[in-house]
């Protein structure tokens, strides 16, 4: 419970100081993780790319899932919650930058491709000044054919002009995006999108 909470005040405070940058004032529940998470192939050794992580929500069920195999690379831009879940999950390589440059990231930790993507993002990051979302082309690039991408959206906001331009964007870099159930637990409630076998983009 003191963990639980202490995670909580960091995630406000983090959100009151940089609400753009935090994007939301507390972290996800363990049923939405679970559903994020839920893409991880349970044999083999896969690579799995976590964005923005904030105090470890999805890395603890991503952990879980992996149960000591592969390798989880989570890239967080936010400094003070990077050194948390450094701290937090040792064996988890952190990698402290946007996830826009991350083609260079995975290039200095040797890896050429991801089997899963879990993001954390608000669906503004994906949005740039001309309305375009040109961060799903970039993480579309670095997944392997069969790769998989999860976002979360929360319910209430799903249908606000941004959200769809992100959901648009998903279905123009991927060949299948399927809208899970919703996460009626997570508060507030939350919807996962499953973005699955990257298209082969110019």
């Amino acid at each position: 419970m003191t963990s639980t909470k202490t995670e909580g005040s960091l995630f406000l405070r983090e959100f009151l100081r940089a609400p753009t940058r935090t994007a939301a004032v507390a972290p996800s529940g363990t049923a939405l993780a679970d559903q994020m998470a839920l893409p991880i192939p349970e044999r083999g050794d896969p690579v799995v790319v976590e964005l923005g992580p904030g105090t470890g929500a999805f890395t603890r069920a991503i952990g879980h899932r992996l149960g000591g195999r592969g390798q989880h690379l989570a890239v967080e831009l936010n400094p003070t919650m990077a050194d948390h879940l450094a701290d937090r999950f040792p064996g988890v390589h952190v990698a402290r930058g946007e996830a826009g440059q991350l083609p260079q990231i995975l290039a200095t930790y040797g890896i050429d491709r991801v089997d899963v993507i879990v993001s954390g993002l608000p669906w503004f990051a994906y949005t740039a000044d001309d309305g375009s979302t040109p961060l799903v082309h970039t993480l579309a690039s670095v997944l392997t054919p069969q790769g998989v991408l999860t976002q979360f959206a929360y319910t209430w906001t799903r249908w606000a002009p941004p959200a769809r331009r992100l959901l648009h964007g998903l279905r123009g870099g991927f060949e299948e995006v399927v809208t899970g159930r919703t996460v009626w637990a997570n508060l507030p409630p939350a919807t996962v999108y499953f973005a699955r076998r990257p298209r082969s983009l110019p």
